[in-house]
């Protein structure tokens, strides 16, 4: 099979984040696989117990957990989101923790 620059092989990145954020002193790290002047995609690995501090919303985003299990939280509303969920990022400061190891694939609205 023929490797292109632009194609992002999402299971061999995400074990390698993975295994990257189990070594970092912040549990977590990410890698941006698409950037342009109107979307990114990243894909974050968080360590079991990682957070990502509440933080405030881009304009549009989804969050697809491709492994593992997180808690996405507001104020007043949380998610559990498991392997293969979808979720459109509600548009308020939000914060996520890792219930389990986990990789996520962020996309956002740039404009």
């Amino acid at each position: 099979m023929t490797q292109h620059p632009e194609v992002a092989q999402i299971d061999a990145l995400a074990a390698e984040l993975l295994d990257q954020a189990r070594r970092h002193d912040a549990r977590r790290t990410a890698r941006t696989l698409v950037s342009g002047p109107a979307q990114r995609a990243t894909l974050i690995a968080l360590a079991q117990g990682a957070e990502l501090a509440e933080h405030d919303s881009p304009p549009a985003a989804t969050l697809h957990v491709i492994t593992g299990r997180v808690r996405l939280h507001t104020h007043d509303r949380e998610w559990t989101l498991y392997s293969s969920h979808l979720i459109a990022v509600p548009p308020e400061r939000h914060g996520l923790t890792a219930l389990a190891d986990t990789v996520v694939l962020l996309t956002v609205a740039l404009r």
